[in-house]
């Protein structure tokens, strides 16, 4: 199995900024996509961020510009730096990775989320 581990939510006033970060651990084999998505009370989830193993990032178009994915493949890490935030970006924050373990084959596992509020 896989587990996900976020941190770094919180609050913070708007044009303020917050780090999260993202381990993933258990009997890995071997993880592609990682990302982020985020969950405001009565709205779906929606992606936020995701990058593949190689680097290559893809965004939402509400976060162009102010949030950045990055991703260290050595620690099965997974970060999202997000500036110039605005009340809403507040959502549960939540982690994704595709990856494949000695017991189970490639499947998406999400972490249990993060709480990220954004004040005027």
């Amino acid at each position: 199995q896989v587990q996900l581990v976020e941190s770094g939510g919180g609050s913070v006033q708007a044009g303020g900024s917050l780090r999260l970060s993202c381990r993933a651990s258990g009997s890995i084999l071997s993880i592609s996509a990682m990302g982020w998505y985020r969950q405001a009370p009565g709205n779906p989830r929606e992606m936020v961020a995701t990058i593949t193993t190689g680097g290559s990032t893809n965004y939402a178009d509400s976060v162009k510009g102010r949030f950045t994915i990055s991703r260290d493949n050595a620690k099965n890490t997974v970060y999202l730096q997000m500036n110039s935030l605005k009340p809403e970006d507040t959502a549960v924050y939540y982690c994704n990775a595709n990856a494949r373990s000695y017991s189970r084959n490639w499947y998406d596992y999400w972490g249990q989320g993060t709480q990220v509020t954004v004040s005027s």
